[in-house]
């Protein structure tokens, strides 16, 4: 099975991915903050198969925990998808350049649309 790490601190947006991901069949595993994210990476490095990554967090940014990602080789190949209310150009720009696979802006794309997004990707890998 494939194991999704979301990084989100909306207890109610959690909440509903993290129950949608699992009826999908996808293991969740859910950090509340940046430094909570790289924790759980780093003791399971080989279970993630993505990472739904806010950028808006606590303690660490979206960014510094992409940053924190490309520099430590044993996570630096998982793949990550940003999910974010900030939208602007030299977001999604920077969130790319960081490594991230995709971007999507919370506002603008829909729970299935998101799941089934994972879900390709997940199925690629």
């Amino acid at each position: 099975m494939k194991t999704v790490l979301l990084v989100e601190d909306d207890k109610f947006l959690s909440s509903l991915l993290k129950n949608r991901l699992e009826k999908e069949g996808f293991g969740v595993l859910h950090a509340m903050d940046g430094d909570m994210a790289l924790e759980l990476l780093r003791a399971n490095p080989g279970a993630v198969g993505l990472v739904l990554l806010d950028i808006i967090l606590p303690r660490k940014s979206g960014f510094e925990v992409l940053e924190e990602i490309q520099r430590d080789p044993t996570i630096s190949n998982i793949q990550i998808i940003i999910t974010s209310n900030l939208g602007q150009d030299t977001d999604v720009a920077r969130g790319k350049e960081l490594g991230a696979v995709d971007y999507y802006v919370k506002a603008h794309t829909s729970i299935d649309d998101l799941v089934s997004r994972v879900r390709n990707y997940l199925l690629q890998a």
